[in-house]
């Protein structure tokens, strides 16, 4: 991996990952989403379209709060999937921490390889959580549940898909070729952004956070973690480009 020195790599080396990927289809990553209902949530498993190399991204483990009982009907449709195209886990990626729902990621790199990586704000994160809920000295707090905790800005790889991580802060958004998961940070444009009155929230940060991401060419694919479907709209959705995006309901690009 090759990391960078400065604190915020430059938009327009952000620009350059995203115009090889729509010149090279090499560099294009193939992305496949599965929707979970109970949780809205959106699992992408990208892949290299010349190697079978892939990663995935925010995957779920089901939960029954009623019975309090957790199974693995979501990720074995993901393993299934994987298996059946004879896909090779590079990485399992996180966005962000869920509260809403239960990562599969151990479970899956159990069965089927790969490192699990999420940002390395996690530490922050878990951090307030820990106070939050007084939780104890068995509460680990270093992302030490992670195998790597990427910094922003760092370089990464999927098979020949070039790949960067930003934070966006406390979620992480990864861009692979032309297609950005930014996790929480946005929504559809009908619906808006993700929430800032969590502990530790700051709206002007996640504000600061949607620009950079909308501030993308505007070709850029961008795939959510979650949608709860607009007033009017009866479909779920959970890609969008950055063009639209920009005039989504709660962020304005311009002022």
């Amino acid at each position: 991996m090759n990391r960078v020195d400065h604190a915020e790599i430059k938009t327009e080396s952000l620009c350059n990952v995203v115009t090889r990927a729509l010149g090279q289809a090499a560099k294009r990553p193939e992305v496949t989403s599965f929707f979970d209902e109970p949780t809205n949530t959106a699992s992408h498993v990208v892949r290299s379209p010349v190697s079978q190399r892939c990663a995935v991204i925010d995957s779920v483990l089901d939960y029954d709060a009623a019975s309090g009982r957790t199974a693995t009907r979501s990720a074995d449709e993901l393993i299934a999937f994987i298996r059946q195209n004879g896909l090779e886990v590079e990485w399992i990626l996180e966005t962000h921490v869920h509260a809403d729902h239960l990562s599969a990621a151990p479970y899956i790199k159990k069965r089927l390889g790969g490192e699990l990586g999420i940002g390395e704000n996690i530490r922050v994160v878990r951090d307030v959580f820990g106070k939050v809920f007084n939780a104890g000295t068995e509460f680990q707090r270093n992302g030490s549940q992670f195998d790597h905790l990427f910094i922003d800005g760092e370089r990464f790889a999927i098979g020949r898909l070039d790949a960067v991580a930003l934070h966006t802060p406390a979620c992480m958004t990864y861009l692979i070729g032309d297609a950005a998961f930014v996790g929480d940070t946005l929504f559809m444009p009908d619906y808006g952004t993700a929430r800032a009155d969590f502990p530790g929230g700051d709206a002007r940060k996640l504000y600061r956070s949607a620009r950079r991401v909308l501030s993308l060419p505007g070709a850029t694919r961008l795939f959510l973690c979650h949608d709860y479907k607009a007033p009017g709209r009866s479909e779920f959705r959970w890609e969008t480009t950055s063009q639209p995006s920009a005039h989504t309901t709660c962020i304005s690009m311009t002022g």
